[in-house]
């Protein structure tokens, strides 16, 4: 996939990277030690000369290169304190907020790997711990930012700003020479068939969720039920564990039944295109919920797989002779399944694309493809519609990625304006 395009400002919590040639950490550190005093105030709350030092080291961390003359680096300083100065707005911002909380587990969740952090502390000052502090206030205040941008935006008060034709141009010609190679790219629309259960196989599985809800309202453990019984054997294997997910990463029907539970709550048994789901909510916070499930999947029998088969056959041969896809794709497409994929990146396909696509370059209608050889397999009638080699990115490739980040980093630098003439901001560079 196109590498995200870094934002010059704030961004989503983006911090900037790119500038020419690297002076060496270590020669920074033997060079001169900056005598400690305050370079900005923000509200009552300080930021010292050797913060923004700690800042710059770890941002050289992450790949951050300094110019090597004086005033190159200021330049360099100067924007990483601007930066500062914003997310520091945006923090007490954060946690003036009793809805937004951080724990230390979630700080831990985000510590890079050992190794990446051992080749972080090498790269670093002090001693381990400092720099482990360090990462771990950081990893805090990044959690802390995202989670008042993602609750202003659900409350519709950080709504995104459209950006200029010269805004986006402007942007364009400052970022072009960090892109990557455009991968070779496809193109295509879709109706994916999927096996269903027939009706005797829908009602045995039903009954075993019922029956299975009704032995955890009777103080069944559900991690060992799920263990047992359930169909998702990667949730099943955790004791039913989903993890943390927000709104818009599960289907419909089991988004709605999960976040409109209380913490320890089991849901009905709720029916969606995977089967019958029990849910139990464990942990709620703004804009997110930590759940478990328990997944009763219907058998699907040979013949059902065979009738989903001949309804893509014919579905195929209908496209072939000049049907309307919108019309077949309402009557046979499964609601789950994406319909278009508009420029994706070949290699990042499902293997059944990727050997269709090695084996045939043409534009047009597909032979069937296979999905899935499981429990239930799915069938997609596939036509190509654009297909492109590697090559350089133009601006049209990726101008609607610019908008979308332009926009949403001027709808926080907006915030940001509000926030600052009603904060005290002191620059002492």
């Amino acid at each position: 996939m196109i590498a995200p395009l870094r934002l010059r400002g704030l961004g989503l919590l983006a911090w900037a990277a790119a500038f020419a040639a690297a002076t060496p950490v270590g020669a920074q550190r033997t060079a001169r030690l900056p005598v400690d005093r305050i370079v900005a105030v923000v509200g009552i709350r300080p930021i010292l000369a050797s913060q923004l030092e700690e800042r710059l080291v770890f941002k050289q961390s992450q790949g951050l290169q300094l110019p090597t003359d004086s005033a190159g680096r200021e330049a360099v300083k100067r924007e990483v304190l601007r930066q500062m100065v914003d997310e520091e707005l945006l923090v007490q911002q954060a946690e003036r907020d009793t809805a937004i909380k951080v724990t230390d587990q979630e700080v831990r969740s985000h510590y890079p790997s050992e190794q990446e952090f051992q080749n972080q502390v090498r790269l670093g000052f002090g001693t381990v711990e400092t720099w482990r502090r360090l990462l771990a206030e950081n990893q805090r205040r990044q959690i802390l930012q995202q989670r008042l941008l993602e609750g202003l935006q659900q409350k519709g008060k950080l709504k995104p700003i459209a950006p200029s034709d010269a805004q986006m141009r402007e942007y364009w010609e400052a970022n072009k020479g960090q892109l990557p190679k455009r991968p070779a790219v496809v193109s295509f629309r879709q109706i994916v068939i999927t096996s269903q259960p027939d009706s005797a196989a829908r009602a045995r599985a039903l009954q075993l969720a019922d029956s299975l809800l009704a032995e955890l309202r009777r103080s069944a453990d559900f991690a060992s039920v799920a263990r047992r019984f359930s169909s998702d054997s990667v949730s099943a294997a955790q004791g039913g564990e989903l993890g943390w997910f927000r709104r818009g990463q599960m289907v419909k029907g089991f988004e709605e039944a999960a976040f409109s539970l209380r913490p320890g709550e089991l849901s009905p048994v709720v029916e969606t295109a995977f089967g019958f789901h029990i849910i139990q909510v464990e942990r709620v916070q703004p804009a997110e919920i930590q759940a478990r499930q328990i997944l009763i999947a219907p058998v699907i029998s040979v013949a059902q797989v065979e009738r989903a088969r001949h309804s893509a056959d014919s579905v195929h041969h209908a496209l072939a002779a000049g049907a309307v896809f919108d019309a077949l794709a309402r009557r046979y497409a499964d609601e789950n399944e994406p319909k278009l994929a508009e420029t994706v990146p070949i290699a990042q396909l499902p293997a059944p694309y990727q050997h269709l696509l090695a084996a045939d370059s043409a534009t047009g209608l597909k032979p069937l493809l296979q999905l899935e050889t499981g429990p239930r397999p799915k069938f997609a009638v596939v036509e190509i519609t654009k297909r492109l080699p590697e090559g350089d990115l133009a601006f049209d490739d990726v101008k609607d990625r610019i908008r979308a980040n332009l926009s949403q980093d001027l709808a926080v630098q907006h915030y940001l304006d509000l926030v600052r003439r009603q904060t005290y901001v002191d620059i002492r560079f």
